[in-house]
């Protein structure tokens, strides 16, 4: 099993940047690589990007180019989500996961969700 559990989340007016956290337990040694997702009211949920987790190799979806970045973080077993630019259309619950098999054709399937983090872009 792994536990995960984001943090960081709140409040930003639009334009500005905020740093969401996501903190990974128990067998993470089995963790091939970590996602980000966000889903907002009454919308789907929509892949952001993902971090492989021994080479930290990315890939970020469209949406997400130029504007976010995935990144490890400074403690051990953590991924962090930093945005930059920030929109009212970013307001979401941004979840991470975490994927415990190899991808295939470039994918990864996720086995484990954290609870997810509110962020509120708003002036």
């Amino acid at each position: 099993q792994v536990q995960l559990v984001e943090s960081g989340g709140g409040l930003v007016q639009p334009g500005g940047s905020l740093r969401i956290s996501c903190a990974a337990s128990g067998r993470t040694f089995d963790i091939y690589a970590m996602g980000w997702f966000r889903q907002a009211p009454r919308k789907e949920r929509e892949f952001l990007g993902h971090i492989s987790w021994r080479g930290s190799r990315r890939v970020y979806a469209d949406s997400a180019v130029g504007r976010f970045v995935i990144s490890k973080g400074d403690a051990r077993n953590e991924v962090t989500l930093q945005m930059n630019g920030l929109k009212p259309e970013d307001t979401a619950v941004y979840l991470c996961a975490a994927s415990i098999r190899p991808e295939v054709a470039g994918v990864y399937e996720y086995d484990y969700w954290g609870q997810g983090t509110q962020v509120t872009v708003s002036s």
